[in-house]
């Protein structure tokens, strides 16, 4: 195999034979995904992360690991505890 000082190269050559290195990787790429886009969401709609927190109901630390993704489960299950407006509960006026 050639010699490179590509970095991306040879970490791929380090865990191209490895599924379990490639599905943590996948899944950080979701959480990454999924963090970027509600940072986009609620910076695009004028919020802080304190005001997002108390429109959905959940505390402030929710917001900042979600946008962080700095969280152990799936990010599905993480945004799951975040309450749905229902029609008990409807959106809040700003």
């Amino acid at each position: 195999m050639p010699k490179t000082t590509d970095a991306i190269k040879i970490i791929h050559q380090i865990i191209a034979d490895d599924p379990t290195i490639q599905e943590q990787i996948a899944l950080e790429s979701i959480n990454a995904e999924i963090a970027q886009l509600i940072y986009d969401s609620r910076t695009k709609a004028g919020l802080t992360q304190q005001q997002l927190a108390d429109l959905i109901h959940v505390e402030k630390s929710v917001i900042e690991d979600l946008e962080d993704a700095d969280y152990q489960d799936n990010p599905l299950i993480m945004l799951q505890k975040i309450p749905m407006r229902n029609k008990k509960n409807p959106p809040m006026k700003t």
